[in-house]
């Protein structure tokens, strides 16, 4: 368990638990889809309908021997989260998502820091990567002030699969993102 202070507010990094599954779902799909998701910057909700996740998927990451997902809390209160998952020689990023309310006041920059972090503690690795829709041009660029780069490797949407969202446009698909870490 680390802490951090942000801005004056200390900031609570923790491992998800089974306890956390339902308002970490909550607060993705708030985050991503729907009217709520148009709150913050990081709204998918005109190029996905549906579901972001799912206990199950959450679940997934909880367990998984080679992934965390990393719950921050401010004031007793989840306000974000990241998947981390051991990749052999690099770190994968995902599942980030915070409070729609609080986006845009430097929290992301603080959070994404602070996974860089922990996945080379912890790990050892040197790179971290991560996947976003390629459609995603201010997301990206967000990624890229933080020292990611573009790859131009790019992986299919899993379009059919409803688990993912279900897609408001035909030209979807996931590109690779790369950050070395110091």
């Amino acid at each position: 368990m680390d802490t951090v202070t942000d801005t004056d507010t200390a900031l609570r990094f923790r491992d998800a638990t089974e306890a956390d599954v339902d308002e970490l779902v909550a607060l993705i799909e708030s985050a991503y889809r729907g009217e709520s998701s148009r709150a913050g910057w990081t709204t998918e909700a005109d190029i996905l309908e549906g579901q972001r996740t799912d206990p199950e998927g959450v679940r997934e990451v909880i367990e998984s021997p080679d992934s965390r997902l990393l719950t921050v809390e401010r004031d007793g209160r989840i306000i974000a989260c990241c998947q981390l998952e051991h990749r052999g020689d690099h770190a994968y990023f995902g599942m980030f998502a915070v409070s729609p309310a609080l986006q845009g006041a430097g929290l992301g920059k603080t959070i994404i820091a602070e996974a860089e972090r922990q996945a080379r503690e912890t790990w050892g690795v040197r790179e971290m990567h991560m996947t976003v829709i390629s459609v995603r041009e201010d997301l990206i660029a967000w990624y890229e002030r933080r020292g990611y780069r573009r790859t131009g490797k790019t992986f299919p949407f899993p379009y059919g699969d409803e688990r993912f969202g279900i897609p408001q446009r035909d030209d979807l698909e996931f590109e690779l993102l790369v950050k070395e870490l110091g």
